[in-house]
């Protein structure tokens, strides 16, 4: 991983009702050009449906790699969400992914500082976004998640504009590795110990490691 990436796209996106007798969405998104505000819950102009799965402080932003896109035309055919903006992501970035970030790290995005907080645990939206009941299982299945960031510093963010990794506390916990985790109801007590208790990770996933963890000890 180099210590900064490129940002391709921005994208923001309001709240509509996409599929009749289910609640709506804002996972479609439109690509901004120019400099775009963040704030503390995110970009001007951004919206969530759901707060209690998406946004908010600790949700803000969502970062997607464009270079799994390839991936999923390989694994799933040729989808018109396949390509940047597609699953609803605010930030395109070509070249880190879940490998490469971890957990805390805190990151100058344009002029904004934000920090890692969680990947993202998708839904039956995104299956429904692509028209593909196949997705949002794969994302799990692949660990391609995408991130969630949390802005501590407002600013501003731009497509060509630089992301860069300020300072890195928790380096042995990628994105990757903490999904991978999340998503396997059989890990270990020594792999959720940590994260239970890792006041960096956002308090969604804490909790779920937490639960468990009192689980495997009252089994034990």
């Amino acid at each position: 991983m180099t210590d900064s990436d490129r940002i391709t796209a921005v994208f923001t996106g309001q709240v509509r009702d996409r599929w009749p007798g289910k609640p709506p969405s804002a996972i479609a998104k439109t690509r901004r050009d120019g400099a775009v505000a963040v704030g503390a819950t995110g970009l001007v102009g951004d919206a969530q449906a759901d707060l209690s799965v998406h946004g908010g402080v600790a949700k803000a932003i969502h970062v997607y790699p464009a270079a799994h896109y390839p991936e999923w035309r390989r694994d799933l055919g040729d989808n018109p969400v396949f390509a940047p903006g597609g699953f609803g992501e605010n930030i395109s970035l070509p070249n880190w992914t879940e490998a490469d970030v971890c957990i805390g790290d805190v990151l100058r995005m344009g002029s904004a500082r934000v920090v890692v907080s969680q990947g993202r645990q998708p839904c039956w939206k995104l299956s429904a976004h692509a028209g593909d009941d196949r997705l949002a299982w794969q994302v799990r299945r692949t660990l391609r998640t995408g991130w969630y960031l949390r802005v501590v510093e407002a600013g501003a963010v731009a497509a060509g504009g630089t992301i860069t990794l300020l300072e890195r506390p928790l380096p042995d916990w990628t994105v990757r590795r903490v999904a991978a985790a999340l998503f396997d109801p059989h890990a270990p007590i020594e792999k959720i110990a940590p994260l239970a208790g890792m006041s960096a990770l956002d308090p969604t996933w804490r909790g779920v490691f937490a639960e468990r963890l009192s689980r495997q000890e009252a089994q034990a």
